[in-house]
């Protein structure tokens, strides 16, 4: 009895842990204010001891402050809704998770394009000591200037209406040099890297075989086939794989002449989820840095959902299809991922990280950030150690 009595409330204090930050303390602001000695500034202080983390601001614009908030978590990945409703009373691009949450004032250029000039131009000074802009540009982070920011940027309404849209919204950026670019033979890393998915049109991102600056969100659970212990033949077409590297615009040109006529549909691109956008080609061979930067797939309807742990069939799902997306180029990011309890949150982000995935999509950014989740104790719920599973 005495036994049964401890096992409860072990239970439920292992409930409470679980659930709540391990402090169990009230939130803090990741940066403390700033001093008011002028000599404690300086050009590019914007971002100053935030460390970058590979992690994905999941539906960022729900954040107080969009993209911000991110940034100064060390987030390397924001993610905005975007929507254009013509017969509304603005053409402009709106910013919301559904049609219900959406207001004129929350604008794609508002929320996003204009902070990001504003943040970069910061990083980027032009003063009496430093007086040439530096070439490749610096990032968003002061600690690693090298580091890209990733902005996705997910097609809500019509693909083929949004692209011109998008397009053109990104002009600040590309003016002044902030976006990574393919240039016919190769990737030009930049600050930002726009990755396109939803209703994106891959079309759209192919058109253009001498410069492009918005990449696709390739479909990683058709990545797997081309793991290193698959077949280097595609099975569908029969089609060898290409190189990325150095893929000039004739090359491209004749493979995906090659591909079946299916590979690159012409119907109006439905909705069918990131990693899935739009008419997604079919040949998981097509997807290299010249086109995609993410492969995403939602984790619950590619792995399953762990009951209560991942079985060794789901880790080895997992595995190839990392494997297939880093053999092209990629970087892997799962979304849908289990968000409670806690312990099997952390457990799922463990082995992920693990495994080699490239950005962890997240929606507690402090949590994500903080650098402690992996530790046994952080991934218990009651009496149950997810830890144990993945190791």
């Amino acid at each position: 009895m005495l036994l049964g009595l401890v096992e409860f409330v072990l239970l439920i204090i292992g409930l409470i842990e679980s659930s709540f930050p391990s402090e169990l303390d009230a939130y803090s602001a990741w940066q403390s204010p700033r001093p008011s000695d002028p000599t404690s500034h300086w050009p590019t202080d914007y971002t100053a001891d935030v460390q970058p983390v590979q992690c994905h601001s999941h539906n960022d614009y729900w954040r107080p402050i969009p993209l911000r908030n991110a940034v100064e978590a060390g987030c390397t990945g924001v993610e905005a809704d975007v929507w254009l409703l013509p017969d509304r009373a603005t053409d402009d691009l709106l910013v919301g998770h559904s049609r219900a949450s959406l207001i004129q004032q929350r604008t794609f250029r508002s929320l996003y394009i204009e902070p990001l000039v504003e943040i970069l131009d910061k990083q980027n000074p032009n003063t009496t000591y430093h007086s040439t802009l530096d070439l490749p540009r610096n990032g968003v982070f002061d600690t690693n200037p090298e580091q890209d920011l990733v902005l996705l940027v997910d097609f809500k309404t019509d693909g083929n209406m949004l692209w011109p849209m998008v397009r053109e919204q990104l002009e600040p950026l590309r003016r002044r040099q902030y976006l990574t670019h393919f240039n016919g033979t190769d990737l030009v890393s930049g600050p930002i890297t726009v990755v396109v998915t939803g209703n994106a049109p891959f079309d759209e991102v192919v058109k253009n075989s001498h410069y492009r600056d918005m990449f696709f969100d390739a479909p990683l659970d058709l990545l797997a086939s081309l793991a290193p212990n698959s077949d280097d033949i595609n099975r569908d077409s029969g089609t060898a794989l290409p190189s990325w590297t150095h893929f000039d615009d004739a090359e491209e040109r004749n493979y995906l002449a090659s591909l079946p006529t299916e590979d690159v549909s012409s119907k109006k691109p439905s909705n069918q989820g990131q990693g899935r956008s739009g008419a997604t080609p079919k040949n998981p061979a097509i997807y290299t840095p010249a086109n995609s930067y993410y492969a995403s797939v939602a984790f619950t309807k590619a792995i399953g959902f762990p009951h209560p742990f991942l079985s060794w069939k789901q880790k080895q799902k997992i595995r190839q299809q990392i494997q297939g997306a880093h053999k092209q180029g990629l970087k892997v990011r799962y979304w849908d991922t289990p968000s409670w309890p806690r312990g099997l949150k952390e457990y799922v982000w463990t082995v992920l990280v693990e495994e080699g995935v490239d950005y962890l999509n997240v929606d507690d950014l402090q949590e994500a950030t903080r650098g402690d989740w992996g530790r046994p104790r952080h991934r218990k719920w009651g009496l149950l150690d997810w830890g144990m599973w993945s190791r």
